[in-house]
């Protein structure tokens, strides 16, 4: 293998050129230097240690941290023409043993494994006898204990700084903030000097938030004109996923169900059914999807509010890996926010982790309720700056704001004077006047508060209760019945009286308007017919070999195919995504295709 990162790039990968700072870190780490990078999903992390491993003596050893990941990298380095396997529990002893041989031998250019596999003694002592060109830990951030998604057995990842001090450390992520990457770099003995942090921007998607009324009906809505698309649905619940998997399947959708109470078996044949097969929802907790590696995910929808603004990163990132227009759409509600505070509230973990844990959350509440714009809320917490996106909810129809501390003090009046015990629906009967039967018999019809609020309707209440919720001046007992309270921040507010900017509840919209297949829609007719031939060629070829579209070729290099038509290999090869060992496997199929649309075209 050449040790020309750049001809390694074009005649491997077939791109001209590396992007953002990928270079100077393939550089960097072909010198034998450690390597901290955060870069964000889609942005080429992978190539940052599969290119030095190509220019490097030795193989690559990667620690990745699920095995469908592994089987996928794999699976694609293969198209590629690059020798990789993966050792894992899933292979037989003689299986096992061919590996081995192989790294041994030198005729390896990477090998994955999962950290459990990793840290036994077995391999790791058989590893000291390997040529190992470097180390790479991907999804760094599972070794932070103050990350979202830690895993002890990346904790014990620390050891292969004294079994192979020579050898290049690089440690990759998408999602760490300010405490987690300084814990990362010191954990693994990196050095400060050698971080690279590439940004967090992911500006071909879409993020929107919208307040839930009739969850369901919202959803459907949303995904409707997305029929035909590959998208995620993250649920709170195993059962809800049950549930919308149900209702989506009913209305025309091809849903499948992932969680962690599922038969190991049947969740591993959904996720290779949703990586396989084009159109498919997968609707799952978030038990799935770390390392998703698909390209082609046009849409990340959560049905409830995810646990963290990293959390959230990382699960709408698994969108629009192949740089193409995708969409994110987080719905919540002020029972959504109750029960994230009472799991907290009620772990095990020690007072300095809930404290860390409610912080998270609230800014994450921050970006939920923003009136500006959501992709400089979500860039500002990972200390990266963002002026106005152009491209999000806010930016694209900015929410109407008033002063609300008039009616924040009405509602706190109410709940403090029928008792802090009742929940929404009662307080706001209460502050509209109603006296049915229940009220009469409590005496909350001679409450000071009873009929005070008629200048809002029930929705409005509704959402001036979930803002003041979110923003921790009222309590709800979702333990319970759902009493609401004052907490002691909404009592300071009640005292010091001060203003309270608070966001108009947005009427109902029709039905959205978003294109059809968002990977042909910016392409002129004539294109996007042949686009789609070439799709269905990519997904004839790759059902032949039981291997997912995306790594024959990616959406975007089928569009370059479309739009420029080559008619020869050499022209094939221009284009990017197209290396050499792809060329030889492929060309000839789709410049068939490509042919005999243009003799079609042009007629007798």
């Amino acid at each position: 293998m050449s040790a020309d990162p750049l001809h390694v790039l074009k005649t491997v990968y077939g791109y001209d050129s590396f992007r953002g700072r990928q270079a100077e870190i393939i550089e960097h780490v072909i010198a034998g230097a450690h390597a901290f990078v955060v870069m964000p999903t889609g942005g080429g992390k992978s190539l940052c240690y599969q290119i030095p491993a190509l220019c490097r003596e030795g193989a690559g050893l990667v620690v990745s941290p699920l095995i469908a990941l592994m089987d996928d990298q794999v699976t694609a380095l293969a198209q590629a023409g690059v020798k990789a396997a993966a050792l894992n529990s899933r292979l037989a002893g003689a299986e096992r043993e061919a590996v081995w041989r192989d790294l041994e031998r030198g005729e390896l250019d990477l090998l994955y494994m999962a950290p459990e596999t990793l840290l036994r003694p077995g391999t790791l002592n058989r590893l000291k006898g390997a040529p190992l060109s470097l180390i790479a830990i991907d999804e760094a951030h599972c070794l932070s204990q103050w990350g979202h998604d830690f895993r002890p057995e990346y904790r014990a990842l620390d050891c292969l700084v004294d079994l192979f001090p020579e050898t290049p450390r690089i440690a990759l992520t998408a999602t760490a903030d300010a405490p987690t990457r300084a814990e990362i770099v010191s954990h693994l003995n990196i050095g400060e000097e050698n971080s690279f942090i590439a940004g967090f921007d992911r500006p071909n998607i879409r993020y929107s938030a919208a307040e839930k009324r009739d969850t369901t009906r919202q959803m459907l809505q949303f995904l409707e004109a997305r029929k035909g698309e590959s998208g995620i649905v993250y649920c709170l619940s195993k059962r809800k996923t049950e549930d919308v998997a149900e209702t989506l399947n009913a209305h025309g959708f091809t849903a499948l169900v992932y969680h962690a109470g599922m038969d190991m078996k049947d969740r591993e044949a959904n996720q290779r059914r949703f990586q396989l097969e084009p159109g498919v929802v997968m609707v799952a907790t978030v038990a799935f999807g770390m390392g998703i590696d698909k390209p082609d995910v046009r849409f990340v929808v959560h049905a409830d509010l995810p646990s963290s603004i990293e959390a959230y990163y990382q699960e709408t990132g698994r969108a629009g890996r192949d740089g193409l227009p995708a969409e994110a759409l987080m719905f919540y509600g002020a029972r959504d926010i109750s029960l994230r505070r009472m799991f907290i509230d009620e772990s095990d973990a020690p007072d300095a982790r809930k404290r860390m844990e409610h912080a998270k959350l609230e800014a994450l509440l921050g970006f939920a309720e923003t009136c500006g714009c959501r992709r400089s809320v979500l860039l500002d917490y990972f200390g990266d700056d963002s002026g106005p996106c152009g491209n999000c909810d806010v930016c694209l129809d900015p929410p109407e704001t008033f002063d609300g501390a008039l009616a924040a003090q009405k509602v706190l009046s109410c709940i403090y004077r029928t008792g802090e015990r009742f929940g929404q629906a009662h307080v706001i009967s209460v502050l509209l006047g109603e006296a049915d039967e229940r009220i009469e018999r409590l005496g909350h019809d001679g409450v000071s508060t009873f009929g005070i609020g008629k200048e809002h309707n029930r929705a409005s209440w509704r959402s001036i209760m979930r803002q003041l919720i979110a923003q921790g001046l009222v309590t709800a007992d979702v333990a319970g019945h759902g009493g609401l309270s004052i907490s002691p921040r909404g009592r300071d507010f009640l005292r010091d009286k001060p203003p309270l900017n608070l966001r108009v509840l947005k009427k109902p919209q029709g039905k959205k308007g978003a294109k059809r297949g968002e990977a042909a829609a910016d392409l002129a007719p004539a294109d996007a017919a042949l686009f789609e031939e070439l799709r269905r060629k990519r997904l004839e070829l790759a059902k032949t070999q039981n291997v997912p579209p995306y790594v024959i070729f990616h959406d975007k290099t089928l569009r370059e195919m479309a739009r420029r038509r080559p008619c020869a290999p050499s022209d094939l090869a221009g284009l990017a995504g197209v290396g050499e060992a792809k060329l030889e496997r492929y060309g000839e199929a789709f410049l068939d295709v490509i042919n005999a649309h243009e003799a079609g075209a042009a007629g007798p």
